[in-house]
């Protein structure tokens, strides 16, 4: 399996938008690449620091994000794969301490 791990900016004001597609399963029934970006979504971290969106998304396009970019730039800006090739669990627990991203935002979403 590849893994990629990805920053982004949030456009917060999509946020809630993005939110309700993943509760509704909108997301998840999308072919081929639904349940992975479900599965990162869901778990999507927050960097202070950086104000950016962090994740792990399972992808075998080439070049990486292609599917799924059409979904993604609806809700983040400055779309970056940092490294192409993580090991899954690696990738999330270098980002386990940032907060939630959807904790981040709760009160708008």
């Amino acid at each position: 399996m590849a893994y990629r791990f990805v920053r982004a900016r949030p456009i917060f004001d999509q946020l809630s938008e993005l939110r309700r597609r993943l509760d509704d399963g909108e997301i998840e029934q999308m072919n081929p690449f639904g349940r992975a970006m479900t599965k990162s979504m869901n778990n999507v971290r927050f960097d202070r620091e950086s104000g950016e969106a962090v994740w792990v998304e399972e992808d075998y396009c080439s070049p990486p994000l292609a599917m799924e970019r059409d979904v993604l730039e609806q809700y983040f800006n400055d779309i970056v794969v940092v490294k192409e090739n993580v090991i899954e669990s690696e990738g999330w627990n270098r980002i386990e301490d940032y907060p939630l991203l959807w904790d981040e935002i709760a009160e708008e979403v």
